[in-house]
């Protein structure tokens, strides 16, 4: 099960700014499998409690809206009628900020039966028939088994690692937490999610155990690693991956530069500073940079030389 989306696409939104999750995001595509894989689940527990000779009848799609981007969504029909969706109300057309969060977070827990289906469970209402809660998580728990330990590509040229903070309900209380994403492209120009994983914070050590995962299930090299600027990130990198080399992402480099940029001119700067990322060649980049550094150079010497 690859998530897959073509990189001149991915380009030209990492190139405008956009990132592994938000709007348009590389994870609206898991959100929709996921969801989709429960809807599948719903009508078929629907279907083995209807006495009558009901059966499926097809599929109608409507347009789904989240913070991760619209997509498509199939939901199953039945021929009475009588099927309601629960995951995805009948009307409803926005997943909500809380289903989001909790769809994510299952590709990021561990392997742990119950506590997948613990999570699982939790999108539902109380009283909502355990029957269809069951269905869904004997769908959904080989699903995600499956997705977080497939075997990887030996190789991917670009691999961007970025961690999605949240704030998730667990025993009664909002906590924070942090989603590792690993996004690759490979050799052949696809664009492919290779894991979620959920850890309480951000830190180094832990993304070395995510590195550690991708070599265990593959992964022998990446060329260039993508990251932000959290402190020993570069060296867990090349302690797993020791030819890769560690650059850090066009956001995270524009909100280094910002900080050394006097509020009135953030928005100009800004401007003009996205043409030096936005260059086809390096010649046209050094050519940007040149004369960026003219204008802004003696005001904002940092910004250039730290």
């Amino acid at each position: 099960m690859k998530i897959e989306v073509d990189v001149e696409q991915f380009a030209r939104d990492i190139k405008a700014g956009k990132s592994i999750g938000g709007s348009d995001g590389a994870l609206g595509s898991l959100i929709k499998q996921l969801t989709e894989a429960a809807l599948a689940a719903e009508i078929d527990s629907h279907l083995s409690q209807d006495l009558s000779k009901n059966r499926k009848n097809g599929y109608s799609s409507k347009t789904m809206k989240s913070d991760h981007g619209a997509f498509e969504l199939d939901v199953p029909r039945d021929r009475n009628g009588s099927f309601e969706p629960e995951i995805v109300k009948k009307n409803q057309t926005t997943m909500t900020d809380e289903i989001e969060k909790k769809i994510l977070s299952l590709f990021a827990l561990g392997n742990s039966y119950a506590q997948i289906a613990k999570h699982i469970e939790d999108f539902y209402c109380v009283g909502f028939s355990k029957a269809t809660i069951s269905a869904v998580t004997d769908k959904i728990i080989p699903m995600l088994q499956e997705w977080k330990a497939r075997p990887l590509e030996a190789v991917y040229p670009f691999v961007f690692l970025d961690a999605i903070h949240y704030k998730v309900k667990e025993d009664g209380r909002y906590i924070a937490k942090a989603f590792y994403t690993v996004l690759g492209v490979r050799v052949d120009g696809k664009k492919e999610v290779l894991g979620l994983y959920l850890n309480e914070s951000e830190g180094a050590k832990f993304w070395l155990q995510v590195l550690t995962d991708l070599h265990n299930r593959g992964v022998k090299d990446i060329l260039i690693a993508s990251v932000d600027g959290l402190k020993g990130f570069p060296e867990a990198i090349n302690s797993v991956f020791p030819n890769t080399e560690v650059q850090l992402c066009v956001v995270h480099q524009i909100r280094n530069s910002l900080k050394y940029v006097g509020s009135a001119n953030q928005k100009q700067f800004v401007k003009e500073l996205k043409a030096v990322y936005q260059a086809f060649t390096k010649e046209e980049a050094e050519f940007e940079l040149d004369k960026l550094e003219e204008k802004w150079g003696k005001k904002y010497p940092i910004v250039f030389h730290s």
